[in-house]
């Protein structure tokens, strides 16, 4: 099933796929996920110079909504194997009174637990080959998979503090990501939040930031 799936997902756009045991799913059966990796244009990102551009947000919302289509027909494909599923949004804050900024499950987590990549000092999932400038998402499922590497060890940040010095809204700490940190340990959601708020009234529809992707120098090497 693993297999056929990844050529589902493949053949629907996506660059990497990996498989996970999330006991914390919010779900009494679907507690499998499979979490899925779409690249972001490096010509769009390229462009984003000191601030949010029109063409990324647009390019940002495109992806979303490809990410979310694939979700759907993949529910299906395994809706049709005797499988339930549950979509999590691409991009989609579920707001209460125990947390904000934040969906129904962390894609970032799913993907590091499926051992897909790490999280950077920015707050973003870096995939191991193709770095932050990517978009991910999320399948909830009862289909037992036997495929679970675990989670990915290594640093892609080091000393680097590109991000930190980028970053309008002053939201990155600069302090490195580990397991089990949360959020707000190292990046400030609500900040980053506030200035693409600001940053829309200059867009006119919307806007998302983007420069933490661009600076960052693990998309311009070639992991292993």
């Amino acid at each position: 099933m693993e297999n056929e799936l990844r050529r589902f997902l493949a053949e629907r756009g996506a660059c990497d796929a990996g498989f996970a045991l999330l006991p914390d799913s919010g779900s009494q059966d679907c507690r499998y996920a499979v979490s899925v990796v779409f690249r972001l244009s490096d010509a769009v990102i390229d462009e984003i110079g000191d601030g949010p551009t029109p063409t990324y947000y647009q390019h940002y919302r495109a992806v979303n909504a490809l990410i979310d289509r694939t979700l759907l027909e993949a529910g299906l494909f395994l809706q049709r194997e005797g499988y339930r599923y549950i979509p999590v949004a691409a991009s989609q804050s579920i707001n209460d009174a125990e947390q904000h900024y934040a969906g129904r499950y962390s894609h970032r987590k799913a993907a590091c637990l499926a051992g897909l990549g790490t999280i950077g000092k920015n707050s973003c999932f870096i995939h191991r080959q193709y770095g932050c400038r990517v978009r991910l998402g999320t399948l909830l499922t009862d289909c037992p998979f036997e495929w679970l590497k675990g989670p990915a060890t290594f640093d892609p940040c080091g000393g680097c503090v590109k991000c930190v010095e980028a970053c309008p809204a002053k939201a990155i700490s600069g302090k490195s990501w580990a397991p089990g940190m949360p959020r707000e340990g190292f990046f400030d959601p609500a900040a980053c939040s506030a200035y693409m708020k600001t940053a829309s009234r200059d867009t006119g529809r919307g806007a998302v930031c983007g420069l933490c992707l661009a600076v960052c120098p693990y998309n311009k090497i070639q992991p292993v």
